[in-house]
């Protein structure tokens, strides 16, 4: 069994160990009027992300009794997540999805997830508890907050690797001169700098047609999340770098947000924390493991770095952590670091 998948699915049943009891809300328990919200996200189907939001769906219009309906828009099918988000800040939308690193175009304080190696499967369960009801979970509320937004749920993304399109990688050296997709995140192209790529921000919709024609050279992203999008139909290699941590997080419109009855709210946070829990637990270990089988069938070469390899590629990466030291409120990074130990 391969590091990353026996890493994920070790965590997520320590996670359904902790979670103990699902907390349950009956059809008949909600009073309240009936509503109608539009979810959008750019996440393809089958993957563990776009099965986690459709349990959401069917969870709050279970608890509801169908009072409370959610429309879902899969797939980018209303813009990247940068326009889903912004949708959401402005109101055309009700909620929107955007992975941690795009949320970078709405406050630089999400990529503290980006530092590479700031977070380790190993720890994972710790992290969970952190954002879903401790301090960490709090601070970003406020961020959110004061950028018009309401989180509601910080569903699993998972731990990023480097795929090529022309070139095995196994040591730091071997990524020098790659053309690498990346995202907005300022964190994330210094990283692609520092291992003496050459970063190319490009939009998730278009990533499949740039790797196609050769406008870039690779990518780092999940397995899951890349088998889902078909880029293992123009992949030949990957390496399980595990540089960074991502979340997709579903944010509300805030005012829209503070305007529903307490009981609507109630539903929304209780099918969000169990459509959460299943994600983890269930929904993402089974993914990892077919994406990872599916990138094989495909033929893509797949290097397994020992512990030693990793390490080369933390200290390699180190200094962004010097770089970006001062953009991040001392007690963020503290209290993320918090989480590994």
């Amino acid at each position: 069994m391969n590091r990353m998948f026996s890493l994920a699915a070790g965590f997520a049943a320590a996670l359904s160990l902790m979670a103990g009891p699902a907390i349950t809300a009956h059809a008949a328990d909600y009073n309240g009027p009936k509503i109608k919200f539009r979810v959008a996200h750019t996440t393809p189907p089958g993957n563990h992300i776009t099965l986690a939001f459709e349990k959401f769906k069917e969870l709050v219009e279970q608890k509801s009794g169908g009072k409370i309906k959610v429309q879902v828009f899969p797939n980018a099918i209303l813009g990247s997540d940068r326009v889903l988000m912004e949708g959401a800040q402005k109101g055309s939308l009700e909620m929107a999805v955007s992975s941690t690193p795009n949320m970078a175009n709405f406050s630089p304080l999400y990529q503290v997830f980006d530092l590479p190696y700031i977070t380790s499967p190993k720890n994972q369960e710790k992290l969970y508890k952190a954002i879903d009801s401790g301090k960490l979970g709090e601070y970003f509320t406020k961020v959110a907050n004061s950028i018009g937004l309401e989180p509601i749920m910080y569903a699993e993304y998972g731990y990023r690797n480097f795929v090529t399109i022309n070139r095995p990688v196994s040591k730091v050296e071997d990524l020098a001169g790659l053309k690498m997709r990346t995202t907005d995140s300022a964190v994330e192209v210094e990283v692609a700098k520092i291992l003496k790529m050459n970063p190319t921000p490009v939009a998730w919709g278009e990533t499949y047609t740039a790797l196609q024609q050769g406008t870039v050279d690779g990518e780092g992203n999940t397995f899951p999340h890349m088998y889902g999008a078909k880029h293992h139909e123009v992949l030949k290699y990957a390496v399980t770098t595990a540089h960074n941590y991502g979340m997709q997080v579903m944010m509300a419109n805030k005012a829209w947000w503070d305007k529903l009855p307490p009981e609507a709210q109630k539903v929304i946070r209780e099918a969000a924390a169990e459509a959460l829990a299943y994600q983890r637990a269930t929904l993402y270990p089974k993914n990892e493991a077919e994406a990872r089988e599916g990138f094989i069938k495909a033929g893509i070469k797949i290097v397994d770095l020992t512990d030693e390899q990793l390490d080369a590629f933390r200290k390699a990466t180190r200094p962004v952590w010097d770089k970006f030291q001062d953009k991040f409120p001392p007690e963020l990074v503290e209290m993320v670091l918090e989480t590994q130990k």
